[in-house]
């Protein structure tokens, strides 16, 4: 078995410096596919499910198809993420069914759409760490709050997102802010609001600094250079993929996503952890209406699926090259759940004090 914490592998990626993508998935096929990725290039891999995820495709079911994923691949070090967590419940069902990571999504409130009050987030994200690091599970937590600089709005995907108008500061992680929650939680990574949002539609043109704020990252980088910060809402919306569905039926309106190398330079200022759903999403999406379009007989659902696995799979190899994560599966000895809770207790896995090492 290879599972891995995130905390132990975002520690070996901070130590090398490189970023570990994170997707999303739903299903077997999307499952296969980033692990089929991550084989052909030997890199470790960040798997995570929303609460919309869990409920589509049953905690049993998923848990086990995680489980039988490290069993096919057991070479490659996988951290079973719980996505946007909104409450301790959901956290520590999460950890109940295999997880090894648990997101507590606190700049939020249990609704999952309005957005909290700082002691809120502060107060339930460290409950669910304390609680967490007490069976060795790794803990992220997020402050601000994503949303659109450009509209000033929010964006919901799979019931999760903050509804109606948001401000400038609730948009922007303020970098003191951020030392100081860390301080108090002791979260293992934190994700932060910079301008980018769930779902395709992110900006209307190539972002600039006026909408995709990558100076907050290195600001809070600066103040907090040992902690793990995760970008949210990252894909990258590749025009090629906007083009095949179009090409095939689709009616997608010209849109612009998080540009891969902007990612690269969060990476250069501590970004450890990539969140990738919507490109997996199109990558499948554009195959199945060329197969639809180009096969009109074909009733087959493998003659959908495989195409579309191929597609996610090139396009996961992809982001684990540019992100270099490539070629590090194998330089990782995962360390085991009760050892990682064994160093939370004695004090050795603070975020602020030092990086630990992956052994």
């Amino acid at each position: 078995m290879a599972k891995i914490t995130l905390r132990q592998l975002l520690d070996h990626a901070a130590e090398h410096g490189y970023g570990v993508p994170a997707f999303n998935i739903n299903n077997m096929e999307q499952g296969l596919a980033i692990m089929e990725a991550a084989r052909t290039c030997d890199a470790p891999v960040i798997i995570q499910a929303s609460r919309g995820a869990r409920s589509y495709a049953n905690d049993i079911m998923l848990s086990r198809m995680m489980e039988a994923l490290t069993e096919i691949h057991p070479n490659i070090p996988l951290c079973i993420h719980q996505d946007h967590g909104n409450s301790e419940a959901t956290c520590l069902s999460a950890i109940r069914h295999g997880f090894t990571s648990v997101m507590m999504d606190g700049s939020l409130l249990a609704d999952a759409k309005t957005p909290a009050s700082y002691d809120y987030n502060v107060a339930i994200t460290e409950r669910v760490a304390c609680m967490a690091h007490w069976v060795g599970a790794s803990v992220e937590g997020e402050l601000g709050v994503l949303g659109s600089l450009e509209t000033g709005q929010g964006e919901a995907e799979d019931g999760h997102g903050a509804e109606g108008s948001l401000s400038h500061d609730q948009l922007l992680t303020d970098p003191d802010q951020a030392v100081d929650f860390v301080t108090a939680t002791r979260v293992d990574a934190l994700a932060i609001a910079c301008g980018t949002s769930h779902g395709a539609y992110k900006f209307t043109r190539k972002p600039d600094g006026g909408i995709l704020a990558m100076q907050v990252i290195e600001a809070i980088h600066a103040k907090l250079p040992n902690t793990h910060l995760v970008m949210h809402g990252s894909s990258s919306v590749p025009q090629e993929l906007q083009d095949i569905i179009n090409k095939y039926g689709g009616e997608m309106p010209q849109t612009f996503g998080v540009p891969v190398e902007e990612i690269e330079r969060g990476i250069r200022h501590g970004v450890r952890k990539v969140n990738i759903d919507t490109d997996c999403r199109m990558a499948m999406a554009g195959q199945f209406r060329k197969v639809a379009q180009t096969s009109r007989s074909e009733f087959d659902p493998r003659k959908f699926l495989k195409p579309a696995m191929d597609a996610m799979r090139d396009l996961c190899r992809d982001r684990f090259e540019r992100f270099g994560t490539a070629g590090n599966a194998s330089k990782i000895k995962v360390i085991a759940m009760d050892e990682m809770a064994k160093r939370y207790a004695a004090g050795k896995l603070d975020p602020q004090i030092a990086t630990a090492k992956a052994a």
